[in-house]
């Protein structure tokens, strides 16, 4: 195909990846890095670069009009965003040493792995939520989002262990590109027992900041291409915008379900693509 083919493509898939990467937040990099790689045989390192590039966009477009609408627990995502951005850094500096091969497989375990925790819904009764943590009611961290029937109130658990989780969401998103939103979700939700949609929303505010820590050394490596950053770029910032203005009234068991079947057949083809060398 010619350059005018790809570029209209690219764009058109980006649109798909953000706006189904702002409802879940996963940030749109987890779908863009498998097809560039898989579909279009992009080098990954490349394809890493375009998808932090988008993810930028994606956390720029969508996590405005969350913030806007009082989806987004603020002080918890800059407080997380320290050991994300760490992570990082770290994660940035290993993709440039390691093998294709390598990335490719880590790549599909950590989708499926994601995938699979995401897909199991949590069922907490109210009687059933532990007492408030001290360190979340000193950061004030306990927030509210808005529903059908008025705000509702909500409290943060597990403070340490959701930093940790970061630490190493922050990492993959390094390594692989994918803004680990993901990984953050799952943080927030089910180890911070966050509301899913407040933990979708924080996700989405805190995948740029994490994205631009590693961006800058794939930047210097060389692996940002202008020619493919830029429609990857345009197409997820427009589905993110999407997304946002549908994630108030959509289901969450929906929303758990189309993330679960995405990613799980995204990282099963890019761990056999990694087993068998084909990348």
């Amino acid at each position: 195909m010619n350059i005018l083919e790809f570029t209209g493509l690219t764009c058109l898939i980006s649109l798909a990846a953000g706006f189904l990467g702002s409802l879940t937040g996963l940030g749109g990099g987890v779908v863009i890095v498998p097809v560039l790689t898989l579909l279009f045989g992009v080098d990954i390192h490349y394809a890493i670069g375009a998808s932090l590039v988008s993810v930028i966009a994606t956390s720029s477009g969508a996590a405005a009009a969350y913030v806007r609408e009082g989806w987004s627990n603020i002080r918890a995502g800059m407080f997380l965003e320290i050991a994300t951005c760490l992570g990082a850094l770290a994660g940035a500096f290993l993709a440039t040493i390691l093998p294709v091969r390598a990335i490719a497989i880590v790549f599909g375990l950590v989708l499926i792995w994601s995938a699979w925790s995401a897909a199991r819904a949590r069922r907490l009764k109210e009687k059933e939520q532990p007492p408030p943590e001290r360190i979340a009611g000193f950061l004030r961290m306990d927030g509210s989002y808005p529903t059908a029937e008025g705000v509702r109130h909500y409290r943060v658990h597990n403070v340490p262990g959701g930093f940790l989780v970061m630490l190493v969401a922050g990492g993959l998103s390094g390594l692989l590109g994918i803004g680990s939103g993901a990984l953050k979700v799952i943080a927030m939700d089910r180890v911070m027992r966050l509301p899913f949609k407040v933990s979708t929303a924080t996700s989405n505010f805190m995948i740029g900041v994490t994205a631009a820590a590693s961006a800058g050394i794939y930047l210097s490596r060389g692996y940002i291409d202008p020619g493919l950053a830029m429609p990857v770029m345009l197409g997820v910032l427009g589905g993110s915008l999407a997304g946002a203005r549908l994630l108030g009234g959509s289901r969450t068991d929906v929303l758990r379900w189309v993330f679960g079947a995405v990613v799980v057949a995204l990282g099963l083809e890019m761990l056999y693509s990694g087993i068998r060398g084909t990348l």
